[in-house]
C-alpha cells in the first residue's frame, strides 16, 4: 500500500459522520450506520452490568478501565469495539485524548447483519495481532454469547472458543469470571 493510499484512507476516514461509525482495518475504510437502539439497549445493559463490579469495585474486585466504543489506534488500524476494557495496572490514567494506542485486555462486539462478517474476521485478526486477550462476541438474535481466548499456536496466535452461552445463562466468563452475569438481562427491552 502506497503513502498516497493510506493517506487517502486516512482523510476518508476524518470525513465520516457523525452519524456513523468509520474503522480502518487491513487498510480499508468500513464505515456502518450508528448501531440501532435493540443493539445499544444490549452494549448499555452489559456496560452497566459490569461498572459496578469492575470498575468501581462494588461486589467485585474494582481494578478496570471500562469504555463504550473507545477508539482504538493499532499498528496501522482504527478500530471501534462495542465495549472495551483495561485492566488499572496498564491503564492507571484515561489518556485525555481522542483515541487510545493501549491494546485493551479485553473487547466486546455486539453482531448485528451489518458487522458480523467483520467483527468475525479482520477485527479478530487485528485483536489477536495486538494480543487482546479476551473478546467476547454478543448476538443479539441468536441471544448468545461467545467468549473466545487467545492462545499460541506455532508461530502465531488466534483465538479458540472457550465457551458459549445463550438466552437466560448465568455466566462467569473470563476475564470477569467472579461475576456472575445473567445473560438475560442483555435481552429485555
Amino acid at each position: 500500500m502506497t503513502a498516497a493510499h493510506k493517506l487517502t484512507v486516512h482523510d476518508a476516514f476524518l470525513a465520516v459522520p457523525d452519524t456513523q461509525v468509520g474503522q480502518i482495518v487491513d487498510g480499508e475504510l468500513y464505515v456502518q450506520p450508528r448501531p440501532r437502539v435493540a443493539h445499544a439497549m444490549v452494549t448499555s445493559g452489559l456496560g452497566g452490568e459490569l461498572f459496578g463490579p469492575f470498575r468501581r469495585g462494588r461486589g467485585g474486585p474494582g481494578g478496570w478501565i471500562l469504555l463504550d466504543e473507545p477508539e482504538l489506534h493499532l499498528g496501522g488500524d482504527i478500530l471501534v469495539p462495542d465495549l472495551a476494557g483495561w485492566r488499572r495496572e496498564r491503564m492507571p490514567e484515561v489518556p485525555d485524548a481522542a483515541y487510545t494506542t493501549l491494546a485493551p485486555d479485553w473487547v466486546c462486539e455486539v453482531l448485528s447483519p451489518s458487522t458480523a462478517k467483520l467483527d468475525r474476521g479482520k477485527k479478530l485478526s487485528a485483536y489477536a495481532r495486538e494480543g487482546v486477550p479476551f473478546v467476547w462476541l454478543i448476538d443479539p438474535d441468536a441471544q448468545t454469547l461467545e467468549v473466545l481466548v487467545l492462545q499460541a499456536f506455532e508461530a502465531t496466535q488466534r483465538y479458540v472458543v472457550e465457551s458459549v452461552h445463550a438466552e437466560q445463562a448465568i455466566v462467569h466468563a473470563r476475564p470477569f469470571e467472579v461475576f456472575a452475569l445473567e445473560l438475560g438481562v442483555l435481552w429485555e427491552r
